[in-house]
């Protein structure tokens, strides 16, 4: 019984060194780790590329309200058959436009002398997408779309991007670039040091243009007046990079 009791503290020492052990090496190792991570120039650089837009994307429907579905949907079927018609008659392949939205609701009155909600009616929503590849053509076909569709027309906004992003990518990604290594060289400088190779690389997210929206929109609005103003304008694409520079 002697000898038992004389392994147990024992043992208990000898594991309470090991756990000690580790938490020492382990916290060495975070320390390390973050002192590797502190060294050297970390600078955030910002690079613009402008670009002319070839592509614009359209957000329409039809919404239409009826005493049943039947009525409603009905009503929206109609109207969107002849929104379809003249999209595709403006030169818009069918391939490039896309069902966005589908939907049915009932439209409720609150009835104050019975003090309940009753459905008084109900609203069928349809909205697509239309990618029209002809710039120009934005404003006609935002007319021949409102004309078609007459007082059911909702129009929620319209997008303007590029077909091929990649070169205007590489150029803000490359003047991202360049505006680090300035920044690091400056700051190098008032360090009285010099600014080594890059030791880590991050990019941030490319920032678009937000679309434009309240072409036309809301029930019992006057339809668009013909030809209808629309100027695409520049994009401008933001590349944000974060770099470490070592200190030599």
């Amino acid at each position: 019984m002697k000898k038992t009791w004389w392994l147990v503290p024992c043992l208990i020492v000898v594991l309470a060194l090991g756990t000690v052990g580790c938490a020492q090496g382990g916290g060495q190792e975070v320390v390390y780790a973050a002192h590797q991570q502190q060294t050297g120039i970390w600078v955030t650089g910002q690079g613009e590329a402008m670009a002319v837009p070839d592509i614009a994307m359209l957000s329409l429907g039809i919404e239409a309200r009826g005493n049943t579905v039947a009525e409603a949907q009905s009503q929206a079927s109609e109207a969107m058959d002849k929104v379809m018609e003249a999209l595709k008659n403006s030169g818009i392949a069918e391939r490039d436009i896309q069902t966005q939205r589908f939907s049915i609701y009932p439209i409720t009155k609150w009835l104050r002398d019975e003090e309940e909600e009753k459905i008084v009616g109900y609203r069928v929503t349809n909205v697509v997408s239309a990618k029209i590849r002809e710039v120009d053509k934005t404003g006609d076909i935002i007319d021949a779309a409102a004309e078609a569709g007459g007082d059911y027309t909702r129009i929620q906004g319209i997008n303007f991007t590029v077909d091929d992003p990649a070169p205007y990518y590489e150029e803000a990604r490359s003047k991202a670039m360049d505006d680090a290594k300035k920044k690091a060289e400056q700051l190098a400088d008032l360090a009285n040091v010099k600014a080594g190779r890059p030791t880590y690389i991050s990019e941030g997210a490319v920032y678009w243009p937000p679309p434009i929206k309240g072409v036309y929109e809301g029930g019992g609005a006057p339809i668009p007046a013909p030809e209808t103003p629309i100027s695409p304008g520049e994009l401008k694409i933001t590349a944000n990079v974060q770099v470490a520079y070592a200190i030599v």
